[in-house]
């Protein structure tokens, strides 16, 4: 008999307005000293300010760090650890994108387990709870304030760490799409083909199952009917709304079933070349899918009806076709950019780095979940098929 885990905070509030409940949860926790974790994004907008004012109208006391970098490294996320420690912080609340709450998660299991942070690296490695954490997404893309995993660099191996244990996971979720409304464009491209991607290989993933299913379709439903809405008019709070708990079930789906060879690949990308997560897997997404229709058609099928790229009548290699030619298509409306015309990345270093980023990719466990598993030499045919 083969069971299923499904695993998720113990409180999640969605809705307008979700984040005016952290003084609460906070005080359900027996927080009295909070770091708040986020990033001068979060500061500029005034954000981080309206969600540590809620917390000092209780009598709690916040110190804050907002020093969170785009895919966060260890270092930074040592950083963030002093700032908690001196302060004698008993809880944590991360606000902004997956960066402050992946942040946020490392410096929570950090405060007791010891270094090095490597070590924890891979499937359940981490061995003792951290402080309780509270994650208020700001992008409806990565999923992360539901999920057991955390991405952190590894700065000296130059390395995309990727964590996955219960240990990381929020104890409340604060899923509030009016946090999404001052997304630009580019980012809610980017975040929202993130999600599309969750979904897909929580589906498609060889660890699918009859608890992930459903909620990966409801994401993959929702991102179809709602991204391009959200894209074309970020002011519209039905779509953003819609996009928000996509990207919430997205990261549900995904963090109990797995990703695959997207992922796999697009860390060695973002550790190369700096790119943000989101955007290495939408630059990815229709490539792979071409490559990993043969190992699960009926799977990839069942995507595209779901879409609207394809009929119910439609035989199931032609619904297939028709969802990459549909990823192709989402992309370009949504103006993501080939892999050889993301800023930062040039042909020389690509080049140099490809091979390494291959070995990556597979050395991660991704890839061995994904329907048509890779070899190194087919995963570099991909990254160039992608530029």
């Amino acid at each position: 008999m083969t069971s299923t885990t499904f695993n998720v905070p113990s409180t999640i509030i969605h809705g307008g307005g979700a984040r005016k409940a952290v003084a609460e949860q906070a005080k359900q926790l027996g927080a009295h000293r909070i770091l708040l974790v986020t990033d001068d994004g979060m500061v500029k907008l005034g954000v981080a300010g309206q969600i540590r004012q809620l917390l000092e109208n209780i009598g709690l006391d916040v110190a804050i760090f907002d020093q969170v970098h785009p895919d966060p490294t260890d270092q930074n996320v040592r950083d963030g650890l002093a700032v908690l420690r001196e302060h004698r912080s008993d809880a944590i609340v991360a606000v902004g994108g997956g960066s402050p709450i992946d942040t946020g998660k490392v410096i929570s299991i950090l405060q007791s387990n010891p270094e090095p942070m490597r070590q924890y690296m891979g499937y359940h490695q981490i061995p003792n709870t951290g402080l309780p954490l509270i994650a208020i997404p700001t992008t409806a893309g990565t999923g992360s304030e539901v999920t057991k995993v955390a991405v952190i660099t590894d700065t000296e191996n130059d390395v995309k760490m990727m964590m996955l244990s219960t240990m990381l996971l929020p104890r409340v979720a604060l899923v509030d799409y009016e946090l999404t409304m001052s997304m630009p464009h580019e980012l809610t491209a980017a975040v929202g083909v993130d999600t599309l991607t969750h979904a897909i290989e929580a589906y498609v993933s060889t660890k699918a199952n009859v608890m992930t299913d459903p909620i990966a379709l409801s994401c993959i439903r929702l991102v179809a009917r709602h991204l391009p809405t959200a894209w074309q008019n970020p002011t519209d709070r039905h779509a953003r709304k819609g996009m928000m708990l996509a990207a919430c079930q997205g990261g549900m789906s995904f963090s109990n079933s797995s990703v695959c060879l997207v992922h796999g690949m697009s860390r060695p990308i973002g550790a190369v070349f700096h790119l943000p997560h989101g955007l290495s897997n939408a630059v990815l997404l229709p490539t792979i899918t071409q490559f990993s229709i043969a190992g699960a058609t009926e799977r990839y099928a069942t995507v595209a009806r779901t879409m609207g790229y394809a009929q119910g009548n439609q035989p199931d290699e032609t619904a297939a076709e028709a969802l990459v030619e549909g990823l192709q298509q989402l992309n370009y409306n949504l103006q993501v950019p080939r892999l050889g015309q993301c800023k930062g990345v040039n042909t020389d270093r690509f080049k140099n780095e490809v091979q390494k980023m291959a070995q990556d990719a597979l050395a991660s466990g991704s890839p061995q979940n994904n329907p048509r598993v890779p070899t190194e030499q087919e995963i570099i045919g991909l990254y160039h098929q992608a530029w």
